[in-house]
């Protein structure tokens, strides 16, 4: 069985059994806290747990690395809609340690995405039209310099009220140990 056969199983017995019910909620957080985080995989319990937040706390955004690579992105429209749309008065950038994203460097992947199949002249076709493989693959070398990043792009972004913390934060991937890169409070008062 493939696995969206076995995806597909299994949910028609989550719904017999009605499992869903021990979730439900509403669509507003709780704790009303937008969460940016790695999409990697150990963090999917991980840091829920480490961060005492349960179904419904909050509303989670994962990108790769934890990046707001765009300020007009689909990221940065994520946060701006749980803040405006869905009662979120506070966000938390958390990166973490040993990241896929640490290092990553464009030529790499761009040659595996060749061996995959994609053209060269696919590339070539996608550079000359304006885009840059180096910045638009490019992961980062420090994780702490990475997410302050992320949280001056979110601060700093002119449609993010004054009055919205955004806190950084750098999980361990194997104790769950949260360090403050950032506290938000601290930065709307400078």
């Amino acid at each position: 069985m493939n696995l969206l056969n076995q995806i597909l199983t299994h949910n028609k017995e989550f719904i017999k059994n009605k499992e869903y019910e021990q979730f439900k909620t509403d669509k507003f957080p709780n704790k009303r806290l937008v969460i940016l985080s790695c999409m990697d995989t150990r963090l999917v319990e991980l840091l829920p747990r480490a961060m005492d937040v349960g179904n419904g706390d909050v509303k989670i955004i994962k990108t790769a690395g934890a990046i707001v690579s765009h300020p007009f992105g689909s990221t940065m429209r994520s946060i701006l809609v749980a803040i405006y749309e869905l009662g979120a008065e506070e966000v938390c950038v958390v990166g973490h340690h040993d990241c896929g994203m640490a290092k990553i460097k464009a030529e790499s992947t761009l040659e595996k995405m060749k061996a995959r199949g994609v053209s060269q002249e696919k590339l070539d076709l996608l550079y000359y039209s304006g885009i840059d493989f180096k910045k638009f693959l490019h992961g980062f070398d420090c994780v702490e310099d990475s997410v302050k990043h992320s949280v001056e792009m979110i601060h700093h972004h002119p449609l993010m009220p004054k009055d919205v913390a955004v806190h950084g934060l750098v999980i361990d991937p194997k104790s769950g140990k949260l360090d403050l890169v950032v506290n938000g409070y601290e930065a709307q008062l400078a």
